[in-house]
């Protein structure tokens, strides 16, 4: 490392992202996982991991919303 860095041309937040714009993983319990691809694998439909899980989450949202209000 250097004693010194020169920053005079350095921009301030190039390489920032906020979190709201970050994918960030999740990682699914093996049954869980296994589950849902044979369901991906069984249907004719071509839809990824990633679209089934979002799907399932958004159903939950509207029955959560429905029970409350």
């Amino acid at each position: 490392m250097k004693k010194e860095y020169d920053f005079t041309n350095a921009e301030q937040g190039k390489f920032y992202t906020p979190i709201e714009e970050l994918d960030i993983p999740i990682y699914l319990d093996r049954d869980n996982r296994e589950f849902l691809l044979k369901h991906i694998r069984d249907k004719s439909e071509n839809l990824s991991l990633n679209q089934i899980v979002n799907s399932l989450i958004k159903q939950d949202i509207e029955i959560s919303r429905k029970l409350t209000f």
